[in-house]
């Protein structure tokens, strides 16, 4: 290459494992995970596929970084915050970090060696319920109830065939014209008492249920209290 060439085609960025996995991410994010392949990575990133080789193992230590990039986003548990409160901050967090990235919800549990952010993460939720009066097995439970909502939650929205209110009343307009009332009234009363009303987002559901999860955990946490 010329010096004229090398010019304009700017300084060469060093690759580094860093930089193929935010590579990754962006590819993802853009693509879908299913169009992430090593050759196609190299091509982003302007390099041999097999020189990613030198900065992950293999397409299964590259998914596993990604995922652990993931968990680095998410808002830690704060130590200054009520168990309740922080366990909200940080699933809501938890939600907002997987709209950016809709794939990673099918690779949560493809890891099979957790990187230090995972790891960190986990470790603070689960000191967040252990230092908010949780016994090990309510900790146990309690993690698990929150992340299968957060993820679930998080799963279902991105599959929702609707993306604003016009798309979302014009959608339920379709079906309930498709509804016979008398046959399925309790479904034809939802849509046309709540989804039809005006300022109506699916997203909303979020935050109700979530508060009536950690309700529910609050009561269970003085159950077991009380019974020891």
């Amino acid at each position: 290459m010329t010096p004229r060439a090398q010019a304009a085609a700017g300084p060469r960025v060093r690759l580094n494992r860093d930089r193929v996995l935010r590579t990754a991410i962006e590819l993802a994010d853009a693509r879908g995970i299913d169009a992430l392949t090593m050759r196609k990575l190299g091509e982003e990133l302007g390099v041999e596929a097999m020189s990613l080789y030198n900065h992950v193992a293999n397409k299964e230590d590259l998914l596993n970084g990604m995922v652990d990039a993931i968990f680095g986003e998410i808002e830690l548990p704060s130590d200054g915050d009520e168990w309740k409160l922080a366990i909200r901050k940080r699933s809501i967090s938890f939600r907002e970090v997987l709209a950016r990235h809709p794939w990673a919800t099918g690779l949560k549990d493809s890891g099979t060696q957790p990187g230090p952010s995972t790891l960190r993460h986990h470790n603070r939720v689960i000191g967040t319920f252990r230092n908010g009066g949780f016994s090990v097995a309510m900790t146990a439970h309690a993690f698990s109830a929150v992340d299968s909502y957060v993820y679930g939650f998080a799963v279902q929205e991105n599959s929702l065939p609707f993306e604003s209110e016009e798309q979302t009343q014009a959608m339920a307009q379709v079906m309930l014209a498709q509804l016979p009332a008398e046959e399925y009234p309790h479904l034809v009363e939802l849509m046309t008492k709540h989804i039809l009303r005006p300022g109506y987002d699916y997203g909303d559901e979020f935050l109700i249920g979530l508060d009536l999860m950690l309700d529910g955990l609050e009561r269970a946490k003085l159950g077991a209290s009380a019974a020891e």
